[in-house]
């Protein structure tokens, strides 16, 4: 089997991309009342880097977050946090209208939204 060497951080458009993408996500979460008690408010600033950085990675881009953090260990770092099935949902709301909001193809679209679907369940932690 060949391995898919595409670069989607370039295809995306890089750095600029992940910065809007990121963005409009926490400007949904700011309004989302399951969401917004997840993030204290000293710290919004800090997890929208960490966001952008790790998608950024993720899709082939600098490797700023393994230098900052080290291995995303994904599940670990997001332990400490209840995430049941309603918090995936309204993770992936918030994060598919600032898909929505970003100018993509279809097939990058698709392969985007495919990857945060699987890692917003992934995520979940919780059944009640």
């Amino acid at each position: 089997m060949e391995r898919d060497t595409t670069n989607y951080y370039e295809l995306f458009g890089g750095e600029d991309f992940f910065a809007d993408l990121v963005s409009q996500f926490y400007a949904h979460v700011a309004t989302n009342e399951i969401l917004r008690p997840m993030y204290p408010e000293s710290d919004m600033k800090g997890a929208a880097h960490r966001l952008q950085i790790f998608l950024a990675q993720y899709w082939g881009g600098p490797t700023t977050y393994q230098e900052e953090r080290g291995h995303p260990r994904l599940r670990m770092r997001h332990a400490g946090f209840h995430i049941n099935p309603e918090a995936k949902e309204a993770w992936l709301d918030c994060m598919g209208k600032a898909v929505d909001g970003m100018n993509l193809e279809t097939e990058l679209r698709e392969k985007l939204w495919r990857y945060l679907e699987g890692a917003a369940l992934h995520m979940v932690n919780a059944l009640d």
